[in-house]
């Protein structure tokens, strides 16, 4: 069966979220919502989110799910907002737990590190209703410990397992992150039918591109992907990807959004004076 996907493009984090209904009961899911955040003010709204909102409530849909493909570290979730306007489940994968027991001290948080200020935890196989459709979990780690592909009928939800073909593969060099494991996650997919739809987590125009996209296919995947089409070999791909990490800087949003990200969207508890506080936590080097 075929699900109605409607993408949002955020340009400030190129992160595309997700609207994914069952044509036949209206029954829907949300996949990577967005909060607006500006580092260099600190200021923080609801727009991204409220126009995924706005949007099922003119389309007459019924949301069921906020699907988290990871803890994305460029962008802060907007999961846990939706969850308290809709009421809406918050769903990610079940090694979640991994990465909240790798950053809760760096952070010195509060979360308890067990999945449970998410509602419910997917390990492949898995399976979720959503009207007609359901919503399966295939374990995609290697960008994160924790990252799943959402496959809901004709469609992949892969977040940042792998990217539009003429852009390649996300990079593997976070903590639990791993190039030769990702690259046996990218084969996983790769063995889905050729004709399923791949809606992809982020956009980053390559030299050469003027247009954001995000859909594909695995046909195309196989095709053309410049990191990983056929013939593409293991060895050859945790070469590449290793090197091309080792310059990669951290991502812009990458300390403030882990922290709420493990949280499930949610932001610490305010202070008795009504204050927001996140954490910037310091690492001297000689």
């Amino acid at each position: 069966m075929r699900p109605d996907v409607q993408a949002f493009f955020d340009p400030a984090t190129s992160t595309v979220s997700y609207i994914v209904a069952d044509p036949a009961t209206r029954m829907a899911a949300i996949v990577d919502p967005v909060l607006d955040f500006e580092s260099k003010t600190g200021k923080l709204s609801t727009r991204s989110a409220d126009a995924l909102l706005t949007a099922v409530e003119a389309r007459g849909l019924t949301l069921a799910y906020v699907l988290e493909t990871h803890a994305h570290a460029d962008h802060l979730s907007a999961a846990d907002y939706i969850r308290g306007q809709t009421g809406a489940k918050i769903v990610i994968g079940a090694r979640i737990v991994e990465v909240q027991k790798t950053f809760v001290p760096v952070f010195e948080s509060d979360v308890v590190a067990d999945g449970s200020v998410f509602d419910v935890l997917m390990s492949e196989g898995d399976t979720l209703p959503l009207g007609e459709l359901s919503i399966g979990a295939l374990h995609t780690p290697g960008h994160t410990p924790a990252c799943l592909t959402y496959l809901i009928g004709d469609a992949a939800f892969v977040g940042d397992t792998i990217f539009m073909p003429d852009y390649g593969t996300a990079r593997a060099d976070f903590p639990g992150g791993d190039a030769r494991t990702l690259f046996r996650s990218i084969h996983k997919l790769l063995a889905l039918p050729s004709e399923t739809r791949i809606f992809v987590g982020h956009d980053y125009l390559p030299e050469g591109r003027l247009d954001y996209r995000w859909e594909t296919t695995i046909a195309e995947e196989r095709a053309h992907n410049i990191h990983v089409r056929d013939g593409a070999t293991e060895d050859a791909f945790v070469a590449m990807r290793s090197a091309r990490d080792a310059t990669l800087p951290a991502p812009t949003l990458i300390l403030p959004s882990l922290q709420v990200n493990i949280r499930a969207g949610a932001l610490p508890a305010p202070t008795p004076a009504g204050s927001v506080f996140l954490r910037l936590p310091i690492t001297i080097t000689e």
